[in-house]
């Protein structure tokens, strides 16, 4: 199965990882990218850099970033492969553990939906 797990960060928190931390991660990310349990990683530019589409019942609107009344945004994103919703939750603890005790960082992790990732019915 695939997951995605979403990494939040506070939008006014750091932005670059200490060579630490950017050290653990790597070790970890060869390690899960060589067993085949990270698929893709990456992470995002700041919502200053960003824009929002919405469909307000078929009325378009865009607001460009930055999303003041956002404290918490989606930092960056792992997509996962794993056997079940407690071996995704394994391998996450292990990136969040990866960053040490230098930030403040939590990962929503979800399963994929839909036939071509093996579900039925919207599952």
């Amino acid at each position: 199965m695939k997951f995605l797990s979403m990494v939040r960060i506070k939008e006014d928190g750091p932005r670059m990882p200490s060579e630490r931390v950017m050290q653990e991660m790597g070790k970890l990310m060869q390690e899960m990218t060589k067993t085949g349990a990270l698929v893709s990683t990456g992470g995002l530019a700041p919502t200053a850099q960003g824009k929002r589409m919405r469909s307000n019942f078929g009325k378009i609107s865009v607001q460009d970033g930055p999303f003041t009344e956002t404290k918490e945004v989606v930092g960056g994103y792992a997509i996962l492969e794993a056997p079940s919703m407690e071996k995704a939750m394994e391998i996450t603890r292990k990136f969040l553990e990866a960053h040490l005790d230098e930030w403040d960082v939590e990962c929503e992790v979800r399963p994929f939906s839909g036939p071509e990732f093996g579900c039925r019915g919207g599952q």
